[in-house]
C-alpha cells in the first residue's frame, strides 16, 4: 500500500511539471494605441528559440460583458498571427469601455490569456492637427486639407491682420481643397485648422498658422488689360482723326459763302444775257466809230449785283 501511494504521489508531481511545461509564456506588456480614431492592441513578443509563436486577439465591449455572460468574441483577423500587433478599429465601434486580451500559441500548446489592465474607450483617442497647405490663387485664399477619412471634420480659422473669422466645421468636402474667401492682392492672411470628430464630439489642437499674401501681379496684369482693351477700341478713332487733321491740314477744302453761290438757272440767264447785251455789235457814232452802249452796261452790272446778293 505505502508503494502504491508513493507511485501516485511521483505520478501527480510529474503530470504536474508536464503541465506547466506545456504552457507557453502569456504575453507581456498589452496596450493599445490609438490615434486618429485608428486603434492597435500591442504586445512584447513570446520567445521559443527556433519556433515561430503565433498569437489570438478578442475582444469584450460593454454589452458583452453586462449582458451576455461575459463572453468574447475571437478577432477573426488577428487569429493565429506571427505579428505582436492586431488592428482592432472595425471592432471598436461604439464610445463605450472595452477590455481586450492576447495568448500565445505553438502547434498545440497555449499561454495564458493576458488581458488589458484598464478598459479602452474610443474617446480617449490621440486627435492630430490637420496637415494642411495654404496658398493664394490669384485673388482666391485656398486651403488643402489631408484626407483622414469620412468620419473627421475641419474648424478653420482665418483672418487679416487682426481681423480674425472663423468658417466651419467644414467638411468632408468632396475636394481637398477648400476656398475660403476672396483676398485683396498685396494684403497677408494667416490660416491654422483642428481636426474635429463628431462621434466623440472632441477637437484636436490647433495646426502651425501659415500665412500667405495676395497676389499683386494680378492686379498688374488685370490693369495692362484693361489698358490694352481701352488702346484697341480707341485705335479707329484716333487713325479716323488724324486722317481728317492732315486732310485739313495739307489739301483744305474751301467752302464759298452763299452769297458767291450762283445757282444753275442763274448763270444760264446770265449766259444769255451776256450773249445778247454784253457780245452783240456795238452801234456807230457819227465819226463811224463804235460807241459803248452805257445804259445797257449798267443795267447788267445792275442785275449782277442784285443776283450775287
Amino acid at each position: 500500500m505505502v508503494a502504491l501511494k508513493w507511485s501516485q504521489l511521483v505520478v501527480s508531481l510529474s503530470g504536474g511539471i508536464l503541465d506547466e511545461e506545456a504552457l507557453l509564456p502569456a504575453p507581456q506588456n498589452i496596450s493599445i494605441l490609438s490615434t486618429n480614431m485608428k486603434h492597435f492592441l500591442t504586445w512584447s513578443p513570446v520567445t521559443v528559440p527556433g519556433e515561430t509563436v503565433r498569437y489570438s486577439v478578442e475582444f469584450q465591449g460593454e454589452y458583452e460583458r453586462d449582458y451576455a455572460n461575459e463572453i468574447w468574441i475571437p478577432i477573426s483577423e488577428c487569429s493565429l498571427i506571427i505579428v505582436t500587433q492586431c488592428n482592432v478599429t472595425e471592432d471598436i465601434s461604439a464610445t463605450v469601455p472595452y477590455n481586450l486580451r492576447v495568448r500565445a500559441n505553438l502547434g498545440s500548446r497555449g499561454s495564458k490569456w493576458s488581458t488589458l489592465k484598464v478598459l479602452f474607450n474610443r474617446i480617449t483617442t490621440f486627435l492630430t492637427p490637420p496637415v494642411m497647405e495654404v496658398s493664394a490663387d490669384g485673388y482666391h485664399l485656398l486651403v488643402k486639407l489631408e484626407d483622414l477619412g469620412p468620419a473627421f471634420q475641419f474648424h478653420i480659422f482665418y483672418w487679416r491682420k487682426g481681423q480674425e473669422r472663423h468658417v466651419g466645421p467644414s467638411g468632408p468636402p468632396i475636394s481637398s481643397v477648400v476656398h475660403l474667401d476672396t483676398i485683396e492682392a498685396g494684403a497677408e492672411y494667416c490660416v491654422k485648422a483642428q481636426t474635429y470628430v463628431e462621434a466623440i464630439n472632441r477637437s484636436s489642437n490647433f495646426s502651425q498658422t501659415q500665412c500667405v499674401h495676395g497676389s499683386i501681379w494680378m492686379t498688374t496684369a488685370l490693369v495692362s488689360f484693361v489698358g490694352f482693351v481701352v488702346g484697341v477700341l480707341a485705335l479707329p478713332f484716333l487713325a479716323w482723326k488724324m486722317s481728317q487733321i492732315f486732310q485739313y491740314s495739307c489739301c483744305p477744302v474751301v467752302v464759298l459763302p452763299d452769297t458767291l453761290v450762283i445757282s444753275l438757272s442763274s448763270l444760264l440767264f446770265l449766259g444769255s444775257l451776256t450773249q445778247n447785251h454784253l457780245f452783240k455789235p456795238l452801234p456807230m457814232d457819227m465819226g463811224g466809230q463804235h460807241r459803248a452802249p452805257a445804259l445797257e452796261m449798267l443795267a447788267c452790272f445792275a442785275f449782277l449785283s442784285g443776283a450775287l446778293s
